[in-house]
């Protein structure tokens, strides 16, 4: 049996594809029709969603579309940081999106590499990502994005506005949280702060590169790239600072609850260690005298007396209540 080619390796990294009629609308097409494509209307574009981890996806970047070889292995690696830069009159860009697949958790985020030349939208992934089928669902009704540069801006917008829910859900923990009974679930409570902190933590750390980036798009994208796609760039970069201001919020509201937990924690314990060190001052002295008439040597008083027990209880009682009144009056009760 002879080995497939690239080609048909390729045709599997195929998620799918559109051509957009620079109206709203788009028509669906397939791998062939794709490889040979050529505008057939003013306004056309070709957008391809592939999987960028099928084997051939980077040898038909590079033969099929002319991309250089370190840009093709930029857009098909697992190196994901955002970024973004041109390349003549082409964009390249890695993006990153909040991770809403089953058994996910928010820090885990997935990354989207897009490339363009203004006619041709090529966008890989390698696990499912939500953002483009959203798009295609709108371009399927006639409501999706014009051009290429519309597109890119809605698929970065998209991926910002998620983030917004991850934020929120949140800040809905710690409103939760913060009406909790520290008492009965104050472990539980600061396993769910660790979990908040830490997502904060991997959101900023990904998210911060993603600003850059598209600041990056907004300042340096190629002439196809039209004005009111850079104001709407602008106003995902916008929001993106809304969104890390808030998860600096969040990050500091965490900080401060978990804080307060802490101290109250070691309140308690300090406490109950103050309350030991007290009764273990009001029976020292008992404890000493119950010790030096307990000694079986001759000549204790009283061991011959049938009274002696009754004597030696009530004297240790007026003890007990004058070891109370003098903590008392030293303000340690």
């Amino acid at each position: 049996m002879s080995e497939p080619t690239d080609e048909v390796m390729t045709d599997s990294a195929l998620l799918f594809g559109r051509v957009l009629d620079g109206q709203g609308g788009a028509r669906e097409i397939g791998w062939e029709e794709a490889m040979n494509w050529q505008p057939q209307a003013p306004g056309e574009v070709l957008w391809l969603h592939i999987c960028r981890n099928r084997p051939g996806v980077q040898e038909w970047l590079e033969t099929q579309l002319g991309i250089p070889e370190p840009t093709a292995e930029l857009l098909t690696s697992d190196q994901t940081r955002p970024r973004a830069f041109a390349e003549g009159e082409t964009l390249v860009g890695t993006l990153r999106g909040i991770n809403f697949n089953p058994g996910a958790q928010p820090e885990d985020m997935i990354s989207m590499q897009l490339w363009c030349d203004g006619r041709r939208l090529i966008t890989l992934r390698r696990h499912p990502l939500q953002t483009p089928r959203e798009v295609v669902a709108l371009l399927d009704k006639g409501a999706g994005p014009p051009d290429a540069g519309a597109t890119i801006t809605l698929l970065a917008e998209l991926l910002i506005t998620r983030m917004s829910h991850t934020i929120v859900d949140m800040n809905d923990v710690l409103d939760e949280l913060e009406d909790m009974d520290v008492e009965e679930h104050a472990e539980d409570m600061l396993k769910r702060i660790s979990t908040i902190r830490r997502n904060c933590l991997a959101l900023k750390r990904h998210m911060a590169p993603q600003h850059e980036a598209l600041e990056q798009i907004s300042r340096d994208a190629p002439f196809w790239f039209e004005e009111h796609d850079r104001r709407e760039i602008a106003e995902s970069i916008a929001r993106l600072r809304r969104y890390l201001d808030d998860i600096d919020i969040s990050k500091e509201s965490a900080l401060v609850l978990q804080d307060e937990l802490r101290a109250r924690s070691l309140a308690s314990s300090e406490h109950a260690t103050y309350m030991l060190t007290i009764v273990a001052g009001i029976f020292l002295p008992l404890g000493f005298l119950t010790g030096l008439l307990g000694i079986n040597v001759g000549g204790m008083p009283g061991m011959n007396d049938p009274d002696a027990f009754w004597t030696v209880v009530t004297f240790c009682l007026l003890l007990f209540v004058t070891l109370i009144i003098v903590f008392r009056r030293l303000r340690w009760l």
